[in-house]
């Protein structure tokens, strides 16, 4: 009960970027779950809030995928390396504003850019936990930024007038 009392909240917070917040409650505590029953599996590498946190991001996942996600493959496109760090927005738009951009991104995309963005994760992890292709997490990801930019100067334009 320790455990669980001190990394519910964040978990559930967690769970929350990817789904909504009764699946995520529901996420959360399967995430829970499978931790308590395989805490034997457990290395000291990370610490337990990092090993849960990455159980509960899987979790969201593989919630996700049962409802359909669809990713798509592009390896056989061209593609072109943008800089992942560029991510400047409008100085007037606010933390929440993008979140919420961020909510209206298709799944594929949403995915991609919370992993990379707000978890800090890198294109090869995001590709192991997706099992996508690094080239195709680059290039959702440069197209989540990219639909990301015009959500939010939309909401801009909209707030001026």
């Amino acid at each position: 009960m320790h455990l669980y009392d001190s990394y519910c909240e964040v978990m559930y917070t967690i769970a929350c970027r990817y789904l909504p917040n009764e699946d995520a409650k529901e996420a959360m505590q399967e995430s829970f779950l499978k931790a308590f029953l395989n805490i034997r599996n457990f290395e000291n590498i990370k610490t337990f809030g990092t090993w849960l946190k990455i159980i509960v991001i899987n979790q969201c996942i593989d919630e996700l995928k049962r409802k359909k996600l669809e990713i798509v493959f592009i390896e056989n496109h061209s593609l072109k390396i943008v800089d992942d760090e560029d991510w400047l927005f409008d100085e007037e738009i606010t933390k929440i504003q993008i979140i919420e951009a961020i909510n209206q991104l298709p799944i594929k995309y949403q995915l991609v850019v919370k992993l990379y963005l707000i978890e800090g994760y890198d294109h090869t992890e995001i590709s192991e936990i997706l099992e996508i292709a690094v080239k195709t997490s680059r290039t959702q990801l440069r197209r989540g930024k990219l639909q990301l930019r015009e959500l939010l100067k939309e909401q801009l334009n909209e707030a001026r007038y």
